[in-house]
């Protein structure tokens, strides 16, 4: 990895790390709040051994006492002059206990030796240290006078008594805090590392290339505005996402020059990816270069383009599909210009056989005579298989993956599910896109990441009985400015653009 991918992870997983080290402070914190506070005393003692009468003597003298030092340190911290101080003071604790509060500490070549105790009382702290430096003055004479009671050859002396302290020593809590501070630091940073080289989600371009096999045609970022509506407003409109749909729209237009996709299935991997979002703006988008585009509701299990677009949901293609009504009754103008579209209809209970049949194919077939682009909004490709018998009546699907939810495993079966029946990946498209920065001669993008955009939200049950043909349908026939026979024309009779390439105007 090189230092680019590490400022990438650090900018992108800033909130792991945030977390891990708030979570060491306050751990630091609770530990310094839940410990005893203790308190230290120290007494000091002076070693000193016989004198002599000349320089020599002197200078010998106090060598020996300074190696007395360093062997009276270490019956300081002993267990036999704690249990003597044990027993001078009337403790309960053992004498083991007592040597792991003592420690004893001398100025290098000197002959003081400091006896500091530690204890959660400060007044027990002082009394220790005091007994102690009285007992090792007593145990100091006894070992270091002669059997025949001659003179001592050294000694120890209490210069300076132990004083309660004021303050505790102990648990520094600044000290604590600083240190959970940087190992949540060092440890955020590797599980922030650790969970991206882990993390198989798509966020690149390469990574959804090379899962889908396909050429990425668009990446679409979130707009805020998505939370409440998922219609982009193109109206001269200069909106990231505006411009987004609108490079998705020139880039089909060039996937084949001479015979560009005008049936276009729009579908992905699993639910809440953003397909719906994707098909109904890319049909805004193609409405408002001025061709004559049909969006269609194909997602018959859980439909949401009627919900966006504020249609009549009662009657539409499972209508059509069950032979209850003609297309021209069922097909319905929205408000944006170029732009008609064909609802679910009613649920059936059985979508996959409904889109697999010849009539199915005869609706779409009808449907690519009468508009420039059909757009078709696909139910998801892993948990059923709508989408990919619709993408077998028409020049193609588009997969769409969501940046940083979509695995690469998921949108690879995807697209194995589509190879299998000889169905045409277009492309593939990439929404959601995180927080980031183009622009070009004064346009800014400022993307925003949420995850309430085109959220599938499950539709009643399905219907046990074939589906019939509601009231509602004459309404939506005065609507359409028709009666409700099959072979009427609607009124927004569609018309052909003058963006129809001449090879297609020929052929028709």
């Amino acid at each position: 990895m090189e230092i680019q991918d590490y400022l990438r992870i650090l900018r992108t997983r800033w909130l792991v790390i945030v977390v891990t080290v708030a979570v060491a402070v306050l751990g630091a914190l609770a530990v310094s709040l839940l410990t005893t506070p203790t308190y230290q005393s120290c007494s000091r003692v002076f070693v000193s051994t016989s004198g002599g009468t000349s320089v020599s003597e002197s200078y010998q003298g106090n060598l020996f006492s300074q190696q007395r030092v360093a062997s009276y340190s270490e019956l300081v911290t002993g267990e036999t002059l704690a249990a003597r101080t044990i027993a001078d003071l009337g403790l309960t604790m053992t004498p083991a206990k007592l040597a792991a509060e003592v420690t004893a500490t001398s100025t290098p070549e000197t002959v003081l030796l400091d006896l500091c105790v530690v204890d959660s009382s400060p007044g027990l702290a002082r009394d220790i240290a005091n007994s102690l430096a009285v007992q090792l003055t007593t145990l100091v004479r006894e070992l270091e006078t002669p059997e025949d009671g001659g003179a001592p050859t050294a000694g120890v002396r209490l210069v300076e008594e132990a004083k309660e302290a004021a303050a505790p020593i102990g648990p520094k809590t600044v000290r604590n805090i600083a240190l959970g501070a940087a190992v949540g630091l060092l440890l955020g940073i590797a599980l922030a590392v650790l969970r991206d080289r882990l993390d198989n989600t798509i966020k690149t371009r390469a990574r959804l290339e090379a899962a889908s096999g396909a050429a990425l045609v668009g990446s679409i970022p979130f707009d805020k505005a998505f939370k409440d509506n998922a219609v982009v407003p193109f109206g001269g409109g200069h909106s990231p996402s505006a411009e987004a749909f609108r490079e998705l729209r020139t880039n089909l237009q060039f996937l084949d020059v001479d015979h560009p996709p005008r049936v276009i299935v729009v579908t992905s991997a699993v639910p809440t990816e953003g397909k719906t979002t994707v098909a109904v703006n890319l049909a805004l988008a193609l409405a408002e270069a001025g061709h004559q585009v049909v969006l269609v509701e194909g997602d018959l299990r859980r439909p949401r383009v009627s919900k966006y677009l504020g249609l009549i949901g009662a009657v539409g293609f499972s209508t059509v599909l069950a032979g209850q009504a003609g297309l021209s009754d069922v097909l319905q103008p929205t408000k944006f210009e170029g732009l008609q579209a064909l609802a679910s209809g009613p649920i059936p209970p059985n979508p996959s056989e409904l889109l697999g049949s010849e009539t199915a194919r005869q609706v779409i077939a009808d449907l690519h005579g009468m508009f420039d682009f059909v757009i078709i909004d696909g139910a998801p490709l892993l948990p059923v298989t709508d989408s990919a018998v619709l993408t077998a009546h028409s020049d193609g699907a588009l997969v769409v993956a969501r940046h940083g939810h979509t695995s690469e495993a998921e949108v690879g079966r995807a697209v194995e599910n589509l190879d299998k029946i000889g169905a045409r990946v277009l492309g593939a498209v990439l929404t959601m896109m995180p927080s980031g920065r183009k622009g070009a001669e004064g346009y800014s993008y400022y993307y925003e990441t949420d995850k309430t955009v085109a959220r599938q939200t499950p539709s009643p049950a399905a219907p046990t009985t074939s589906p019939t043909l509601p009231a509602d349908s004459s309404a939506l026939s005065a609507r359409n400015g028709h009666g409700g026979s099959a072979s009427a024309v609607p009124a927004a009779s569609p018309r052909r653009s003058a963006a129809v390439p001449t090879s297609r105007r020929a052929k028709e």
